[in-house]
């Protein structure tokens, strides 16, 4: 423990600065004085570009900036008592407690697990008290210690309820006396990163001591999760979803009273959630999540007291998650074996040579291939691979799409029948005959469809109510058989056909568009790929492109849909880049973690992560989103003018060779950007912020 703080690491009454950034590079200079640092800038750097992407302040007037960084090669915990007293971002006010987190970048999760357990200290206010009436830096090292060293929670356990200053320690009874408060469980999970899973447990956490109320929190984060034990769910008055994705094993809570939220409101709004949990504990008219009291695998929470937007972008969401592994390897390989053996690798020698030993190749030139890379039969043989492969990759997408859209409505029994309407959905095995007849495929709008068709049918057949016997068999057995008859009668004889002509109608105005049309085309897609970073409206533009390629794999570089996945993907890249770019013509425009942020920015937005930007958007919605809206728009449309086409979907400039037009896909990215970046500095310009938001360089 001692090596995690020690006195070098402490101030007291220190004036750091009058805001949180300089309050961050002071603190990361003592990690630097106490010999703890190996970059100090780089660990200030790190540490501020963390806090552009969620403030770090919690109400009680503290502070816990944090994050993983090259800077340091242990973990250390800087503790400073600021006077004065510092914003970080909380609702209440400014801080005078900091704490600064610092933990190796080749390391584990050890600076989630030590905030984690600093957090459960700070919500009582006996050691808040304590650290503002320490004396000396050794007292506040042997607070620290006594919580986050071997006195805390083992990092393999569940976390300790937070449960009031004045109740016994252990208090999960499940009959509670009369009057009494009920206790309450929690499940927080964002999408990407960690960041508000964690934050979000830990106001949840604070708010129900300050409330009096037990709680425990399951974080479904990418450091993994802990389930909570039947046993604590049983003894729960309600539950508490702060999610932006579906919840793992929801099911666990049927029964109980639940309050929805995205993963942001509780750390704006926590003690509002907590009291929201307590009225609907003891209302029997609340939302409840449906399913069969005390879970087993039977059954998915709906999203009960969720407004039908949020519930459908979730559900949709989840799906579209699940389903770009599937599109990115698929796609990646299948442009790897164009580059390795030419596009003539669908023909026969793909198939002989992906029979045949390695050894006993055919003829690159007998067989008429052309183009494989240096007209070597290895690498025509290892393209004949690479295309299998991919192909196969690519025959997974469409039925993840449907399973897990309807994995996300009724949890694991919502499986198998969504993969099954997805296998529908695209044709797998084959339903057409020579003439035409029989069921098509139809596509990712069918894939969508059945899912959403099984995932209501198998909670629907969840919520029935059977003898004991017979719970066992209906998660494993009868809501999968049943879901998948029910359905699978529904899309083929009633929802089949009116899909597939709307798919055909789409397949051909695509086919059809041409000049003006295509370039509107590659603008709306420009629009909605810049217009929310990564949200629903850029994952509907992206899953649209990437089911083009999907189906046009072994198409010509003149197909309608690989020149749609090029203007997603360029539009994608804009926003980050642009503003990167912007940070470096016009520094002064922006404060300092937006600058740390423009580093990362160049290699984000050539990576075609447009989530980039998120961090310039957040701060500064109303001037950045319209430009770098623009900057996509324009890309987007001189993509189509100029024929640009990718089958890759996923890559950005690391996938050149998978690119028709190269200099067309360059051009086009390049002009975006310098749009996008003029008008971000245009905007910033005619607009100024306030004077505290610049920071001035150097």
């Amino acid at each position: 423990m001692a090596e995690l703080i020690n006195t070098d690491l402490v101030r007291l009454d220190a004036d750091l600065g009058s805001d949180k950034q300089a309050v961050i590079r002071a603190m990361a200079g003592i990690v630097g004085d106490a010999g703890r640092a190996t970059d100090v800038g780089q660990l200030a750097d790190d540490a501020l570009a963390r806090e552009s992407t969620a403030a770090t302040g919690l109400n009680g007037g503290i502070a816990i900036p944090h994050c993983r960084s090259t800077g340091v090669e242990v973990p250390t915990l800087a503790f400073a008592r600021l006077s004065p007293s510092v914003d970080f971002g909380a609702k209440d006010g400014p801080a005078d407690l900091a704490f600064l987190i610092a933990a190796p970048a080749g390391g584990d999760a050890s600076h989630l697990k030590l905030l984690a357990k600093l957090a459960r200290a700070l919500v009582k206010k006996e050691f808040t008290d304590s650290l503002r009436e320490a004396a000396t830096p050794a007292q506040i090292v042997d607070l620290v210690a006594g919580v986050v060293g071997d006195e805390a929670p083992a990092a393999s356990q569940p976390p300790a309820p937070v449960t009031p200053a004045a109740a016994p320690a252990d208090t999960a009874a499940p009959a509670a006396p009369t009057g009494a408060k009920p206790s309450l469980v929690a499940v927080t999970a964002c999408p990407t990163g960690i960041a508000h899973t964690y934050m979000a447990a830990e106001a949840l956490e604070a708010a129900a001591a300050r409330a009096g109320v037990e709680i425990h929190v399951e974080t479904q984060g990418s450091a993994g999760a802990t389930p909570l034990a039947r046993e604590t769910i049983a003894a729960a008055g309600a539950v508490i979803f702060a999610v932006d994705v579906g919840v793992r094993d929801r099911a666990r809570f049927a029964g109980l009273p639940v309050v929805n939220s995205g993963v942001k409101r509780p750390i704006d709004d926590g003690d509002a959630m907590i009291a929201e949990a307590i009225r609907n504990a003891s209302d029997p008219n609340a939302p409840r999540v449906e399913g069969t009291a005390g879970g087993g695998d039977a059954g998915y929470a709906s999203g009960a007291g969720e407004s039908w937007g949020n519930h459908a972008r979730r559900v949709l969401m989840t799906g579209v998650s699940y389903m770009i592994p599937f599109v990115a390897a698929g796609g990646l390989l299948i442009a790897l074996s164009f580059l390795f053996g030419g596009y003539e690798i669908v023909g026969p020698f793909g198939q002989i040579a992906a029979h045949n030993s390695i050894f006993d190749l055919p003829d690159v030139n007998a067989s008429g291939l052309e183009h494989a890379l240096f007209g070597s039969s290895f690498f025509a043989y290892l393209g004949a691979i690479f295309f299998i492969i991919g192909k196969t990759a690519f025959a997974f997408f469409v039925p993840a799409l449907a399973g897990y859209i309807a994995y996300a409505i009724a949890d694991r029994p919502g499986i198998a029948p969504g993969f099954v309407m997805g296998g529908l959905a695209a044709n797998i095995g084959g339903f057409v005959d020579a003439d035409g007849n029989g069921l098509p495929a139809t596509g990712f709008l069918g894939a969508i469809v059945g899912g959403v068709l099984a995932g209501i049918i198998a909670k629907w057949i969840t919520g029935w109510k059977v003898p004991t016997w017979a719970r066992g068999l209906m998660p494993v057995l009868v809501i999968p058989l049943l879901t998948s008859i029910l359905a699978g009668l529904v899309m083929l004889v009633v929802l089949g056909r009116p899909i597939s002509w709307l798919m055909d109608k789409l397949q051909d105005g695509l086919t059809n568009m041409s000049g003006s049309s295509a370039i509107l085309l590659g603008i709306v897609l420009g629009l909605m790929m810049a217009f929310d970073m990564g949200g629903p409206l850029n994952k509907v533009a992206y899953s649209f492109a990437a089911a083009g390629v999907g189906a046009a794999a072994t198409a010509a570089p003149d197909d309608p849909r690989l020149k749609i996945m090029a203007a997603v993907m360029l539009a994608g890249m804009v926003p980050p880049i642009a503003l990167a770019l912007a940070t470096v013509v016009r520094p002064h425009l922006f404060n300092v973690p937006e600058r740390e942020n423009g580093k990362a920015g160049w290699l984000l937005g050539a990576s075609f992560i447009t989530e980039g930007a998120i961090p310039f958007a957040a701060a500064d919605p109303l001037r950045v989103i319209p430009s770098i809206m623009i900057g996509s728009a324009v890309t987007g449309a001189l993509s189509e003018a100029m024929d640009v086409a990718v089958r890759a979907p996923h890559g950005g400039i690391f996938v050149l060779f998978a690119v028709h037009n190269v200099f067309g896909y360059v051009l086009a990215l390049l002009v975006g950007v310098a749009v996008g970046s003029a008008a971000v500095i245009a905007a910033k310009t005619i607009w100024p912020a306030n004077d505290e938001d610049i920071v001035p360089v150097g």
